[in-house]
């Protein structure tokens, strides 16, 4: 794994980096940032997905006050009859490494300050 240049080196990124690692597996050729995004750039989808955003409010202590998984995450065994109801929620807005990193740090998901960054 290569992390970009200026990528935080403290106790916190190494405990999340970890989780990402254990819990979707991380690329070793791929480089790393506060930018890629674990739904769209490293595949981390459905059960996975929720299996994490589960791990990491327990290990963290987030309250995640406004979090949608549909904004981010496709439900495991694509439901075409889920997306019409789901209307404005196709197109999956990408989850970055950076906002978990806020949220952890935070202690609370916020929608709208993480995806502003």
């Amino acid at each position: 794994m290569h992390l970009a240049p200026g990528f935080p080196d403290d106790p916190t990124m190494r405990q999340l980096m970890q989780l990402l690692h254990e819990e979707i597996g991380l690329p070793e050729r791929k480089g790393i940032s506060l930018k890629t995004a674990i739904n769209l750039d490293l595949g981390c989808d459905g059960t996975d997905a929720e299996q994490l955003m589960q791990e990491l409010e327990e290990l963290f202590v987030i309250d995640f006050i406004d979090y949608d998984a549909y904004r981010y995450f496709q439900p495991e065994g694509y439901d075409v009859f889920l997306k019409r109801r789901a209307k404005g929620r196709g197109d999956k807005i990408p989850l970055t490494i950076g906002m978990l990193y806020q949220a952890i740090k935070a202690k609370r998901w916020d929608t709208q300050e993480l995806e502003s960054l």
